[in-house]
């Protein structure tokens, strides 16, 4: 992976990572389309790591807030029962348990499914199918849903099924904003509750696999068949930059518009997908490393 290449996927990054039309999909498509090959996994784990910083740039106050409120009840400032070291007394302490509950069903079924996240779910004809079916869910979501709970609302049985939902993402063409957020609207939650959440919950997950990548890929870096660390840095550091312009962007178009035109968009682009394996330009598997 040369520069200018890192570059493109970096911008992918962070233009695709909020959005609920799934990065993951997007580096794998753009990564092939651009001579680059499928980047891997692990560079879409690292690359990551930016868009992540900038979320906790964006809500710095939000969660040194939060950080704050939780570490007060679990020490005990509110009371010593069970309940006010759950944070019965104070909804900022709440969230920070509901992140903590909802971020476990990704780490789970992420160990759980490691081989298959590196492979087998890389495969384009399965990528397309989940953009196209997901595309469908989360229009129904958006029409069905009754948008009127706010985030105060959120119970410890809807962090739940917001981490599953977001587990989801595991698999590319899925989104994690656009299976929490989908889950948030199907639960009642407004767009803006739903997508903040979406944000929120996001950051010990991503960060913590694109850290485990990191770390577990630090010997592999320019090996054959592997991005480079030079370019992996470029790419993190792009996609940081793009993505907080993006999460401005996003927060505000999510408080005023419909999901109409990513539901239009995940459909166009899985059709595109289909179209170029037919017209073999893109292998619906990445190809084997060579050499090394």
């Amino acid at each position: 992976m040369g520069m200018w290449e890192a570059i493109v996927l970096g911008l992918v990054q962070g233009l695709t990572e909020f959005l609920p039309i799934s990065s993951s999909a997007h580096l794998r498509i753009v990564g092939e389309l651009i001579g680059s090959a499928d980047p891997g996994a692990a560079f879409t784990a690292i690359t990551q790591i930016g868009t992540e910083t900038a979320v906790l740039l964006y809500f710095r106050r939000d969660i040194a807030t939060i950080c704050r409120a939780w570490w007060r009840a679990i020490t005990g400032k509110h009371g010593n029962d069970r309940a006010s070291r759950f944070g019965s007394h104070d909804p900022d302490a709440r969230m920070g348990w509901y992140i903590a509950v909802g971020s476990i069903p990704i780490v789970v079924l992420g160990l759980l499914f490691q081989d298959s996240i590196e492979h087998t779910f890389r495969n384009l004809y399965l990528i397309a199918g989940t953009l196209f079916g997901f595309a469908l869910v989360l229009g129904w979501a958006d029409r069905r849903g009754a948008k009127v709970r706010p985030l105060r609302e959120l119970t410890p049985r809807h962090a739940v099924l917001f981490g599953l939902a977001q587990a989801l993402s595991l698999i590319p063409g899925v989104s994690r904003s656009g299976g929490t957020i989908t889950a948030g609207l199907l639960m009642g939650y407004t767009r803006e509750a739903a997508a903040r959440y979406s944000f929120l919950l996001a950051i010990p997950a991503v960060l913590g696999s694109g850290l485990y990548q990191l770390v577990s890929s630090l010997g592999e870096f320019g090996t054959a068949g592997t991005p480079g660390v030079a370019p992996t840095v470029v790419a993190t550091v792009v996609a940081f930059a793009v993505g907080y312009v993006v999460i401005i962007a996003f927060l505000k178009v999510v408080s005023t518009y419909s999901y109409k035109p990513f539901v239009i968009y995940r459909i166009v682009l899985a059709a595109v997908v289909l179209a170029l394996l037919a017209a073999g330009v893109l292998a619906a598997l990445p190809a084997p490393a060579v050499g090394g």
